[in-house]
Formats: C-alpha cells, structure tokens, sequence
C-alpha cells in the first residue's frame, strides 16, 4: 500500500492510534482479499444451484442473486465483519483527530495565504440527503460542527478514506483526479479548459491534479459541507495548490450561466437523491459554455456486470449508509443528461483504467473498499 503524504493538516497519530488504524487496514485487506471471494464459492455451489432448482433458470439480476444470498451464513459474517470494519475505521481516527483538535483547527486557520479562497453561507440549507444518514457510516456525516471553525468532519475524512481504500487511492488519496485527467488527456488532447469547477469537492482529494493539469485554468470546487471545506482550503494551501473553495449545493449554484468549460465530479451523484441528481443535471447544462464538458467518476452501471458483481457492489446500498447508491447504479443515464438538455449522441459512457500503479493491487472484485475492481472507473459525461 502506498503511505499517506504527512502533509501539514493530517492529524498526527500516536504510536497507539497507529497501530490501531493499521489493525483496520489490515482487517479490511484480509476480508477482501481471503474472505470475500468465498462468498463467490457459496453462490456458485449453494446459492445459485438452489435458485436454479426453484425456477428452472440462472439469476439474471443483482436482485435475485441477494434474494438467494442474504441467507447464506457465509455471506452473513462476512457483511458483518466488513460493517464492523468501517465502524472500528471511523473511530480509530475520530479518536486521534477529537484528541488534537483545537490545534487542528489552529493549523488551518494559519494556512490562509493568497493562494485560492473560500467562501461560506452558513445559512445554506444541508439537503435531506445529507442529514438523514450519516452517509459511509462516518459518525455525524460530513456537515456536524462541534466548535467554532470546526474541521473534523475533513480531517477524519482524510485519514479514513486511505485506511477505506486500503490505500489504493495514492498517498494523496486522489486517484478518481488522476485518473479521469489522464483520460481526458487522452480522448480530449485539445481539451484546455480555462474555468473548472470540481462538485461535491469534499476535501479536495480529486480537485488539487486539475491545477497541476490545467495550470492555465482557475479551478473552482463546491460542497455543502462546512467543514470539509474549511479543511480543503487549508490543506491545498498547506499543498501549495490554488482553488476556490465555496460552500454551495450543486443542484443550484451561485454562478453566472455560461461559467465553465469543464465541470467534473468524483463519486458525487450516488449520494445525492433522484431529484437531486437531474437539478444537478440541468445545473451542469447551465453552467457549461456552449462546447464545455461534464464528467462524472462513478463506479460501474449494473447494467453492465455479472449479476454476481453487481450483488457484491450493491452491498453499500443496504449495509453502508448509501441509500441512492442502488437506485443511481440502475439508471438511464442517456436520459439524464438528455432531460437536461444533451444530446444524447453528446453523451459518454466509458470505463476507464486507473491512472496509479497500485491499481495491480486491486482484488477484481466489486466490494467496498475495493470497488474500482480490476483497477477501473466509470466515466459519465457529456458536451453541451
């Protein structure tokens, strides 16, 4: 695994804290890589040859493989070790960024140099979407404020999400960024965007590669959650990265029709809602100029995997706090954008590599933690 880059606004972990964290990761390695793929056995001798028995046919959706599954006591441990998993992961690091917070809070304070800017509103209504779960199982979500200048949510998030990945994200947990800009660097050569806007931006893992790639452009990035932004902001400036961070709900912003030439996202549409995803749809028709791009960095379609595949990604939708993560993943997203105002010959669809090394180090299976199986991601966009 790759180690995480100590940058100035990573909470410091004592030697216990640590090895508590290290005990996680190498938890949620040992179910994906060992346990996991029993559950492959027990569908293939057990599960599937039962469903067979009952209706003389194989299963032909993620759907009816859960029905014949959800039962088998393999499949049990194993959905609840990987629940418990996350549980202890959120709380190994919530306990070392509680333990040093007001100097956290201190630290991103003093990052506020000339590079980039951020603006709050801290009347901005958080989207029922947000608040009705804590979304990924992280304690408060990624909105609760605790203190004065809170930036918890953002710190714990940091930390989590490698340990989450098992650190086949990079050291700077932004292999989703890296990963679509090597793609558009490709199939888009003459793409030279001059205005960006990352949605959903969290804490700016995916953000920062787009000021590296596009050095001409100013990059902008939103998310509703104060916090997060607060240490997004302090951590590029520690990174030395300028972005305007603003606190603002994709599914209507404050900037002006015909603002960008190049909008993206990074694993944002599936914890929105179904009426939250076409106003962000139609938000992105309005704020692109006429030419400008959209891209979406999702995991893949069900349409499109074994019904096996789309059974194991799908566990997020019942065991992980993500309650739209099924329901987007069965989508027409043709019709979306088309809805929005794209042409549909305009939209793209694509599974793309990883741009990191590490991505030799996926499992190939579909599971959290691990979902860019076999190392890919899935592509949504569109041109206007």
């Amino acid at each position: 695994m790759y180690e995480q880059i100590q940058h100035p606004l990573l909470p410091q972990a004592t030697h216990d804290e640590r090895a508590r964290q290290h005990f996680v990761h190498a938890l949620k390695e040992h179910l994906a890589t060992t346990v996991s793929p029993g559950n492959r056995v027990v569908y293939e001798k057990r599960a599937k040859p039962r469903f067979v028995r009952e209706t003389q046919r194989a299963p032909q959706n993620h759907h009816e493989v859960r029905r014949v599954m959800k039962d088998e006591p393999y499949y049990q441990i194993w959905s609840a070790l990987q629940r418990i998993s996350q549980e202890m992961m959120w709380d190994a690091v919530a306990s070392s960024v509680e333990r040093q917070l007001p100097d956290l809070v201190a630290r991103a304070k003093q990052n506020k140099g000339e590079l980039g800017s951020l603006t709050l509103n801290p009347d901005l209504p958080i989207p029922p979407y947000h608040t009705a779960v804590d979304i990924h199982c992280q304690p408060g979500g990624y909105h609760s404020e605790t203190c004065p200048d809170d930036v918890a949510a953002g710190a714990i998030y940091d930390r989590a999400v490698h340990i989450y990945v098992m650190g086949r994200m990079g050291p700077l947990n932004d292999d989703l960024g890296q990963s679509l800009i090597a793609y558009l660097k490709t199939a888009y050569p003459d793409l030279q965007p001059r205005t960006i806007l990352d949605l959903g931006c969290a804490v700016g893992h995916s953000t920062l590669p787009y000021v590296d790639a596009y050095p001409d452009a100013e990059v902008y990035a939103i998310d509703v959650a104060a916090p997060m932004l607060r240490y997004a902001h302090a951590r590029a400036q520690a990174l030395g990265k300028r972005v305007h961070f603003s606190q603002q709900n994709a599914e209507r912003t404050t900037f002006a029709d015909a603002s960008f030439d190049l909008i993206v996202s990074h694993i944002l549409l599936h914890e929105t809602s179904a009426s939250a995803l076409r106003n962000i749809m139609r938000e992105c028709y309005r704020l692109l100029v006429p030419g400008g791009m959209m891209f979406h960095v999702e995991v893949p379609q069900y349409g499109g995997l074994d019904p096996y595949d789309a059974f194991m990604l799908d566990w997020d939708t019942y065991n992980n706090n993500e309650p739209f993560w099924g329901a987007l993943h069965e989508m027409d997203l043709v019709a979306l954008a088309s809805e929005a105002g794209f042409a549909p010959t305009r939209v793209v669809q694509t599974m793309i590599p990883s741009a990191l090394k590490v991505a030799r180090s996926r499992t190939g299976l579909f599971q959290g933690g691990d979902f860019a199986g076999r190392g890919q991601w899935f592509v949504f966009g569109a041109a206007k």
